[in-house]
């Protein structure tokens, strides 16, 4: 990826340019020294002077008006504020009328911000002062008062909190009185510029120490650059968070948001005093201390899948390479690229009017379609279909251009998500609201309505990055995600009366990723890099997870690296040097996992005495009791010398009903409940109340056993063996009112087990040809 720049030959302004701002994709003001206003046309590359100011306003600071979320028409911003040297700002209209001006500090007025929603305004000025104010420029509050100027502001993510700079310090206030202020020091010199990006929640800092650092909102620090030869002076987020482009004395920097450089230009432009980018991300204006405006546009992004690349050579042009036969194809656009995707055979590409879908075995005819709002700011693909993104919601289409549904919730906000916050499966849209980082919104792709009962996934801490999982069956789909502290849970999406649980998989995880073929998970752990062969383990035989795991020391791949894909067996992961890593992981689970959802339990078998190891098998018992075939699980668990559970699968086998043998494979993978629930249906009480007795879960037992008036005396007899083995007195309140003049008859209570089983078996032989049980998992 590189910065395309363009430089006029001549300057428009006669004095430095303090600062820019786009009204539209295509329209940009930029004020000067010279005390004009320019607009510039990049359609039609024409320039022209909106206003000339008096020649006592030299302006600082300019800052559009935020386009009203929601709101289809409004395309372009009507106003903005210019703060100036004077003390005032003014509200501007786009036309160069002076609506208003206001008197707010003492000396000059070096920033002013519109918080995301335009409800309110925070200026910061020479006096140390900053200020809240009205959309109208009434004064609400002075936030805060130090005794050193104040450089720059901005606004975090949810309009609730303020960063500014104090000195060689970062600060962060919140609008409420008497919270936590957040306080640290951030750079060797006077801090020049800051911003907040609202969709990764990432700070970037510029200072006269010639740095620039990358910080989370805690103030912890991410990155720190190099020292450059002269001081930065300014740095700017894309919209989108995933890059920043940093100013300084002749020189342009675009960067990763994790602070690694993808290229270095060094235009004729003397100190860049301000950055902006553009509304859709795609190009930077700088403010140069020459007079001049500079101008660049992000090219040469790349997209990989399997054996294609694609790269946005220019504007309108993209390049497909197959590496396999060096066939080159070009791809060419009415409109500028704004966004694009390749994954599952097929390129999505969003230009400022359309939508393109190429599929990857013919490049000449791609479906094309209109888009309802210009800026698409994400797309994610599904192997059948994909969503957009833009800022008026939520769309998934059909790889033939249908549109399928647009999943809504209360309070959303289209413009703060990225790929970590929503996710996509064949039959599910995941979401992770920002008002309540605690709650996933869960859609069905098909209708966009909520899915199941409606209710809400919601864990105990703050969410970070969710991750459907992308084959399988509907009812089966699982979601995992990473929490504040770190931890890797997997839950069941479905969501039907029963509160699904929330397991956890793994600590210290930083990054994760489902493969697109099948519903094998890896993540980067710490120091180690895991793969889980089969995650569903957890609700099947929790024991023999860690023998399903494949690990490797990732200590290579330095701090912070990150998971960019997982395509078939290959892993690609982005150090934090912005290099990429590919490797490859066993191919032979993925095999075993087709085998088993296509029921081929004696190929499975075979594989795994080919393969010869120990994951494979723990994997093929998990997946056999999970299918309920337990002859195969009986094998595996044996390979993997699992004795004691061979053992039980064996008795298993031995009972007599088919309802016996399903309570105890449920029994098996811990869900007992369930197994005594189906026990009860089934009318077989005496067994309900056995597998309580065998896990002393005496109270249940004894409830059981009170409720269906039956087999009282059996399970007194049975507590009474037991505390006579462990040498103890009856405390139990309930066993001493049941078992007052009650003769225990071991005999008796034999007799009765047996006639019981008698039953069973004689009911079980009648009822032989009767249909088979269902069961849930």
């Amino acid at each position: 990826m590189r910065l395309k720049i363009s430089l006029l030959k001549e300057p428009k302004h006669q004095e430095l340019v303090s600062c820019v701002g786009w009204n539209t994709a295509e329209e940009l003001y930029s004020c000067s020294d010279d005390h004009q206003i320019v607009k510039w046309n990049l359609l039609t590359s024409e320039t022209s002077q909106i206003v000339k100011l008096p020649d006592d306003i030299y302006p600082i600071d300019l800052h559009w008006f935020p386009k009203s979320l929601g709101i289809k028409k409004q395309t372009q911003a009507e106003s903005f504020v210019l703060t100036s040297s004077d003390g005032k700002f003014h509200l501007i209209s786009k036309l160069g009328r002076v609506e208003k001006s206001v008197e707010a500090h003492c000396g000059a007025v070096l920033a002013g911000r519109w918080n995301y929603e335009g409800t309110a305004l925070v200026t910061v000025g020479e006096d140390g002062q900053i200020k809240i104010w009205s959309k109208t420029g009434m004064l609400r509050s002075t936030l805060a008062q130090q005794g050193t100027p104040v450089y720059s502001v901005a606004w975090g993510p949810d309009s609730e909190k303020v960063l500014y700079t104090a000195g060689k310090q970062l600060i962060i206030k919140p609008l409420q009185p008497n919270a936590k202020v957040l306080q640290w020091k951030a750079h060797d010199g006077i801090i020049l510029k800051v911003d907040w990006n609202s969709v990764n929640d990432l700070i970037l800092s510029a200072g006269e120490d010639c740095k620039y650092k990358v910080w989370d909102s805690y103030g912890r620090p991410l990155y720190s650059s190099q020292p450059h030869e002269h001081p930065i002076t300014s740095v700017a987020w894309a919209p989108d968070g995933e890059l920043f482009a940093v100013g300084s004395f002749h020189t342009l920097r675009l960067c990763d948001k994790t602070g690694w450089s993808y290229a270095l230009e060094k235009p004729n432009t003397g100190s860049i005093f301000n950055i902006t980018w553009s509304i859709d991300g795609t190009q930077i204006a700088g403010a140069c201390g020459n007079g001049h405006v500079v101008f660049a546009h992000v090219v040469e992004q790349r997209w990989e899948w399997k054996d294609f690349q694609v790269t946005l050579t220019k504007r309108r042009t993209m390049q497909v390479r197959n590496v396999l036969n060096d066939a080159v194809d070009l791809l060419e656009f009415r409109d500028r690229v704004i966004k694009a995707s390749l994954n599952y055979a097929h390129l999505v590409v969003s230009t400022s009017l359309q939508c393109y879908v190429f599929s990857t075995k013919n490049w000449n005819t791609p479906l094309i379609f209109d888009l309802k709002e210009g800026t698409v700011s994400l797309i994610l693909q599904a192997e059948r279909h994909f969503l957009l993104v833009d800022g008026g919601g939520i769309y998934l289409y059909s790889y033939d251009g249908r549109f399928l549904s647009s999943p809504k919730f209360p309070g959303m906000r289209t413009d703060i998500l990225n790929a970590q916050t929503v996710s996509l499966s064949n039959d599910t849209i995941a979401i992770k609201d920002k008002a309540d980082e605690k709650i996933i919104f869960l859609f069905e792709a098909s209708t966009g309505k909520p899915l199941g009962d409606g209710k809400l996934l919601s864990h105990k801490n703050e969410i970070l990055e969710i991750a459907l999982d992308q084959k399988g069956l509907t009812n089966d789909r699982k979601i995992a995600f990473i929490d504040k502290n770190r931890d890797l849970c997997i839950t069941s999406v479905k969501r039907f009366g029963k509160e699904e649980q929330i397991i956890k998989l793994g600590t210290m995880v930083h990054t994760l990723a489902w493969s697109d073929t099948c519903n094998i998970l890896c993540g980067l752990q710490d120091t180690r890099f895991t793969v889980w062969y089969y995650p569903n383990t957890v609700y099947v035989d929790r024991d023999i997870l860690p023998k399903t795991l494949y690990e490797r020391d990732a200590s290579e791949f330095s701090k912070n690296p990150h998971i960019v894909s997982f395509v078939g067996n290959q892993v690609t992961i982005r150090r934090a040097d912005g290099s990429l890593i590919h490797i490859s992981i066993s191919p032979y689970p993925a095999i075993l996992h087709e085998y088993v959802s296509s029921s081929k339990w004696e190929d499975a078998v075979r594989l795994c005495r080919f393969v010869k190891e120990q994951t494979m098998w723990a994997c093929l018992a998990a997946m056999a009791v999970a299918n309920r075939d337990m002859t195969t699980a009986e094998i595996a668990y044996a390979a993997i010398g699992e004795i004691d559970k061979v053992q039980y699968i064996n008795s298993i086998k031995n009972l007599p009903s088919k309802e016996s043998k399903m309570a105890h494979i449920l029994m098996f993978s811990g869900n007992i409940q369930e197994a005594e629930m189906v026990l009860l249906q089934a009318g077989l009480v005496y067994q309900a109340i056995q597998i309580n007795i065998n896990l002393y879960n005496w109270e249940r037992a004894l409830e059981l056993a009170v409720k269906y008036k039956t087999h009282v005396d059996t399970v007194l007899a049975y507590r009474q063996k037991f505390l006579e083995t462990f040498g103890k007195q009856e405390t139990n309140k309930r066993y001493l009112q049941y078992a007052e003049g009650l003769e225990i008859d071991w005999e008796k209570s034999k007799a009765k087990i047996e006639m019981e089983i008698t039953k069973e078996r004689e009911r079980s032989s009648s009822s032989q040809p009767s249909k088979n049980i269902g069961l849930m998992h």
